[in-house]
């Protein structure tokens, strides 16, 4: 190995770059599983009244808030013989998958007691993974380039895993409902037998997937034992409060991520009940939040060159906007309500400006790291990514809090086929009408973004200068 390698300018071959993304993917199979399909098995399945459900969801996260800092405090504080972040993809992802697994079982049905030991245990763990995989991706190399192809490779697995759950779960659902009176002509069943079995399956590949990525990972950018002996938790605010381009993103990112998880966590209601689709129908139709991934990440280095970044940013959160008011059109249009191709059309162009957007962000949080290195002289990747955890988990929760409690206003009721009116508009709501108006405030807020491409090559060889001397 050379000297610059030894110094943390590594670069990665393709196996461990898909090694690596591996890591996001499994998080998606399980995690997007929980933030997609949750609230509806809660609903439907389990028992338990939307309003209840949507308080349940804030709860967690108020507990996320407090849990998230010691988690990235500790993870930057201590180095395990297993590996300083990658250990927690193992030690953290099995109890991951047990209470995952246990989220989807009907066993103790209709009790919120179960429903919040499952939940809050199953987020917690999430914390253990999801904090240490964040911050793995800065303590792989200092290369720019290398973070950047690690970003790309990293998105293209995570959307891989998306678009498993978004068509996959309906799929496999309706398959394992086979011969239960309660499928009919029902999208999703309310079989709670197919759904344990179905987060099962999801469950046990995605731990097979961070045993992968474990396998696959090694951190060579890391601060030294003296470095680490004074984090503690309450560094996360102070970088918060000294790091502008941290609190930029970290705003962008519940803005962001509220957007996405209202959007798909209402996503199967308005399959089911606004359009009347079929289990095949919803699963083309959830399919298409993540397809557009493979078309568009690839050409977002080329896209950003002639654009900007922020120009690109504007550009896809637009087209983002111009979908969700198709959809609504389609749905309030009863000539254009059968017309799937049109739904799936609507369904393409949203997305394709959601997974633009969102995607590309996640170069943005080395970025932030580095300037943080940058000002203090202190590399606390961890740290930083637990407060963007905290924001991403506060945005999750929007996506739980808020449909439950439109759903409840609006008189939705899980027992009827067809739903009231004020329900369908409900629906409705939270599928284009409060996504577009969070993508307008996301907007504005990534306007005051200022690390361009030009300033961080300066930070980074500033950076790079001072290791060298």
């Amino acid at each position: 190995m050379s000297n610059n390698e030894n110094a943390g300018f590594y670069e990665l071959n393709w196996v461990q770059r898909i090694g690596f993304g591996a890591g996001d993917m499994a998080q998606n199979l399980i995690y997007q599983t929980i933030s997609m399909w949750l609230l509806f098995f809660y609903t439907n399945v389990f028992g338990i009244k939307p309003g209840v459900a949507a308080t349940m969801f804030l709860i967690v996260r108020i507990i996320d808030v407090i849990w998230d800092p010691i988690v990235g405090a500790f993870v930057d504080k201590k180095n395990p013989k297993m590996g300083k972040y990658r250990s927690y993809l193992v030690l953290g992802g099995i109890p991951l998958t047990g209470f995952a697994i246990l989220c989807f079982w009907n066993g103790f049905s209709g009790s919120l007691l179960y429903a919040y030991i499952t939940y809050v245990g199953m987020s917690m763990c999430y914390t253990l993974v999801n904090v240490p995989y964040g911050a793995l991706n800065a303590s792989l190399t200092r290369d720019t380039h290398e973070i950047t192809v690690l970003t790309s490779t990293r998105m293209f697995m995570a959307n891989l895993g998306g678009l498993a759950v978004s068509m996959g779960i309906p799929i496999l659902v309706k398959y394992f409902a086979k011969g239960s009176e309660l499928v009919g002509e029902q999208a999703m069943p309310n079989d709670g037998r197919a759904w344990f079995l179905t987060m099962l399956v999801y469950s046990l590949v995605g731990l097979f997937f961070l045993i992968f990525c474990y396998s696959q990972t090694k951190e060579r950018v890391v601060m030294d034992q003296k470095e680490t002996e004074n984090v503690k938790v309450s560094d996360l605010w102070t970088e918060f409060g000294r790091n502008k381009p941290l609190r930029i993103l970290a705003f962008f990112f519940i803005t962001a991520f509220a957007m996405m998880s209202v959007g798909n966590a209402a996503g199967s209601y308005y399959m089911q009940y606004n359009i009347g689709s079929t289990a095949e129908q919803m699963s083309l139709f959830m399919g298409l939040g993540s397809i557009p991934a493979f078309i568009f990440m690839p050409l977002v280095p080329a896209i950003k060159k002639m654009v900007g970044k922020k120009g690109m940013f504007y550009i896809f959160l637009s087209t983002a906007i111009f979908g969700m008011a198709l959809l609504y059109i389609v749905s309030v249009v009863p000539a254009l309500r059968s017309q799937m191709w049109i739904v799936y059309l609507a369904q393409f162009v949203k997305s394709t400006g959601v997974i633009v957007a969102t995607g590309y962000m996640w170069a943005l949080v080395p970025e932030v790291i580095a300037y943080g290195e940058y000002t203090t002289g202190r590399r606390i990747s961890g740290i930083v990514n637990a407060l963007t955890g905290i924001f991403f988990k506060a945005g999750m929760a929007l996506g739980g809090v808020v449909p439950g409690l439109v759903l409840a206003w609006t008189s939705f009721d899980a027992e009827m086929t067809t739903q009231p009116d004020s329900a369908l508009q409900g629906i409705l709501w939270l599928v284009c009408v409060i996504p577009a108006i969070l993508l307008v405030l996301a907007m504005w807020i990534i306007s005051k973004y200022e690390l361009s491409d030009e300033r961080m090559d300066e930070i980074n060889k500033a950076i790079e200068a001072k290791a060298k001397a």
